[in-house]
């Protein structure tokens, strides 16, 4: 990257907050899990339920590159993106590419899946549970612990893979993706549109992930 350019603003910061506080919450909640520090376990899986829940509705209503509908359209040009890597030419997105789209709707779906079922999930002697585990029988909490553990497995190989496409895009297509999830800033590509946050657009994230929270603890 060229710092004498000018440089594009593509993720806005609440994008980049929560891809590197999930970069910090995911091995802390699998060495307190680990350590049997299960008090801490809880909490941070009720923050990362908050940071998913926020995510999920800056989907929404959030700038632009962090929208999901733009998003989903990029899949629409899916076939000429990989045929285009295939043959070594590559330009860099303004947001996710095609396979950074399938990448981000991975990453949601298996945090989805590891926190609800941490919600409901009730041990072996049943003292180290979810908040939630009340609400359901003994053998679906049982099933649901199961698919926890499952599911971890899961998320570990994906982001084993995420990284190793970093360094893809890196070496072989001369494509920084980590230093833009930092500054939130490239000089290689134009901005069709500006990334701005809004106050009212934060606010309906923030409260969403509020309400479900409280809501978890009210329930529990």
């Amino acid at each position: 990257m060229n710092d004498g350019q000018a440089q594009t603003r593509i993720w806005d910061w609440t994008v980049r907050l929560f891809h590197w506080l999930i970069v910090l919450i995911v091995p802390a909640l699998w060495w307190t899990a680990d350590q049997g520090l299960m008090d801490w376990h809880k909490r941070l899986g009720l923050t990362m339920f908050a940071l998913l829940l926020f995510r999920l509705t800056w989907g929404v209503v959030g700038t632009w590159t962090a929208r999901f509908l733009p998003m989903l359209r990029q899949l629409l040009s899916l076939p000429s993106y990989l045929k285009n890597l295939v043959a070594g030419n590559h330009e860099p997105s303004f947001g996710h590419s095609p396979l950074g789209t399938l990448s981000v709707i991975a990453l949601l779906g298996l945090l989805s899946v590891q926190v609800t079922t941490g919600l409901f999930s009730v041990d072996v002697d049943g003292l180290e549970s979810g908040p939630l585990a009340t609400l359901v029988a003994f053998k679906t909490g049982r099933e649901l612990a199961d698919i926890h553990e499952l599911n971890f497995d899961l998320l570990v190989i994906f982001i084993a893979l995420h990284i190793s496409a970093i360094a893809v895009y890196r070496w072989l297509f001369k494509n920084d993706l980590i230093r833009p999830m930092v500054t939130g800033m490239r000089s290689d590509i134009q901005a069709p549109t500006t990334i701005v946050v809004h106050v009212w657009e934060l606010a309906i994230g923030i409260a969403v992930a509020l309400a479900g929270v409280y809501g978890v603890t009210r329930l529990g």
